[in-house]
């Protein structure tokens, strides 16, 4: 009897033991979410259409950025208002528009920074809105760009922000740089240049990395989560 136990039971801890890594991984999910849910509701009040918001980000290639341009943020968004939610605008796969507690959840840790325009009070009007979020339309639903290229074609997530500024209020967050500007000489660095471009760096592409816009004199700190 004992034995026919034993047998009966190494299967389902078998079973277990590979079911197990899959289902604690939903459990972290479910539980970074909701606590990104309840951070947003309790920020909510003091956002403002146009906000950007940073953080650290969770893909493959977000360690690479990092060591790069020298910051903790490598990705970000423009933060809008539709009813009754806040969604971020950004440039992933494809570009859209992301619920807030959906966007806080994926960043590491669930640590986040909004920014605002220091003179938002007076410039962001409806119609300077309306301006913002219809330069940002037509880049609704394009790839993102793996290779930072300038083009319109594919977008990444600094890019998106540079140029719905730049094209709605005639406003440059951030210092454009060239690639070869940056800290190219690290090996984590370095492996990702090679996945993405084999031997042939675009050196003198026309990059803006989500430090500079976070950098930018432009800018107020307004929430550090």
């Amino acid at each position: 009897m004992k034995r026919w136990l034993l047998i009966s039971f190494l299967p389902l801890t078998g079973l277990a033991l590979v079911a197990y890594p899959r289902l604690h991984h939903h459990l972290l999910r479910f539980q970074s979410h909701r606590a990104a849910t309840a951070v947003t509701a309790q920020i909510a009040p003091q956002l403002r259409d146009g906000d950007l918001i940073f953080h650290t980000s969770q893909s493959a290639q977000s360690r690479a950025i990092q060591l790069a341009t020298h910051s903790a943020w490598s990705h970000c968004g423009i933060v809008y208002r539709k009813g009754a939610n806040w969604q971020v605008f950004e440039a992933v796969q494809p570009v859209k528009l992301t619920p807030l507690a959906d966007w806080v959840a994926r960043g590491q840790g669930g640590h986040f920074v909004t920014k605002r325009l220091r003179d938002a009070a007076t410039v962001l009007t409806p119609t300077a809105l309306a301006r913002l979020k219809a330069a940002g339309q037509p880049m609704l639903g394009h790839n993102y760009d793996l290779y930072f290229g300038w083009s319109d074609d594919r977008i990444y997530c600094s890019e998106l922000i540079w140029k719905v500024y730049e094209r709605g209020l005639c406003r440059r967050l951030g210092q454009l740089q060239h690639l070869r500007d940056f800290d190219l000489s690290n090996a984590a660095v370095r492996a990702k240049l090679r996945e993405r471009y084999s031997n042939h760096l675009p050196l003198n592409e026309t990059v803006i990395s989500p430090v500079s816009i976070f950098d930018s004199p432009e800018l107020v700190a307004v929430l550090n989560r």
